[in-house]
């Protein structure tokens, strides 16, 4: 363990019971309409943290490599099912408190349906900004505190928390909704710039999508999004935040370049933050504090166990 309440999907089947025959069609593409307006068009490397069995990263396809990030080994192995084990994805199992990369080595990165499981959610979102390079852009999934069902039930004294207070509630074990305001607040606070804001996820009601269909729905949800330019009280919100100056990805060799740099270039010892790393077999060993991590099975594994 790690010392700190992490929420592992190891053994889990989520992708398959929740996604796949969980009747969320209707949230999977209002996601998508609003990744769709949010991404840039492409890039060198995108950085998918909490990518789960990878249900995401096909919407990647403007960036030449997109590594998918997850603590469970399980979810990881599921996602190279599903997408193979070609170049284009790189499969990394890791912590996202101590997250494996070298500053500056991605020129986007995403964070969806992942931030509502974290105890510690800014310290994980400092370590997302340290892996971008400036000018990169941070896609940020969050849950909603202040969403109009909890509006309701509040008022209505259903519900003990408010709404309306800035601090995270955690509604049920390892599951917080956060406030915009702390979002927004947190983002600003470690250097990034907020561009746009979307709200998804209005007809999140079980009758209503018995009654309509997920692809109305979710053409209604898509015209509805931009309202999160000016107020926020669904469910999920969708930030696309950006980090000041321009540049590129810096590879081990100090060069700029992109294109030159190879997977393992990313990595630094989680533990100690050392780079490079030397590849020795299965093992990238850290010459720093001794540590050794290993690549099977097509996954990078980087979890800190203590």
């Amino acid at each position: 363990m790690t010392g700190r309440r992490i929420c592992d999907y190891e053994g889990s089947d989520y992708q398959e019971s929740f996604w796949d025959q969980g009747g969320r069609e209707y949230e999977d593409l209002a996601e998508s309409i609003a990744l769709r307006r949010l991404l840039p068009r492409g890039g060198a490397r995108l950085l998918d943290v909490g990518a789960g069995a990878g249900r995401n990263a096909p919407r990647y396809s403007g960036f030449q490599q997109v590594v998918l990030v997850d603590y469970s080994t399980t979810q990881l192995q599921q996602a190279i099912q599903r997408l193979g084990p070609s170049g284009h994805y790189v499969y990394v199992a890791a912590d996202v408190y101590r997250l494996p990369f070298r500053e500056g080595v991605f020129d986007a990165a995403t964070m969806i349906r992942a931030l509502h499981h974290m105890v510690e959610p800014l310290r994980a979102l400092e370590e997302v900004r340290a892996a971008l390079r400036p000018g990169a852009v941070f896609i940020l999934e969050f849950a909603n505190k202040r969403n109009l069902k909890a509006i309701v039930r509040y008022v209505g004294g259903r519900q003990t928390w408010s709404p309306f207070s800035p601090e995270a509630v955690e509604f049920a074990e390892l599951n917080f909704n956060f406030h915009p305001g702390s979002i927004r607040k947190w983002l600003r606070g470690i250097g990034f710039q907020i561009e746009r804001m979307l709200t998804v996820s209005h007809f999140r009601l079980g009758p209503l999508k018995r009654a309509f269909g997920p692809r109305l729905l979710a053409r209604l949800d898509g015209l509805l999004q931009p309202t999160g330019r000016w107020f926020q009280f669904t469910p999920s919100v969708f930030v696309r935040a950006r980090v000041p100056g321009s540049g590129q990805p810096i590879t081990s060799g100090g060069t700029t370049s992109t294109t030159t740099t190879t997977v393992e270039d990313l990595f630094r010892c989680p533990k100690c933050r050392h780079a490079p790393l030397e590849r020795a077999g299965v093992t990238l060993h850290c010459a720093s504090c001794g540590s050794n991590w290993t690549f099977q099975n097509g996954i990078y594994d980087f979890r800190v166990l203590e």
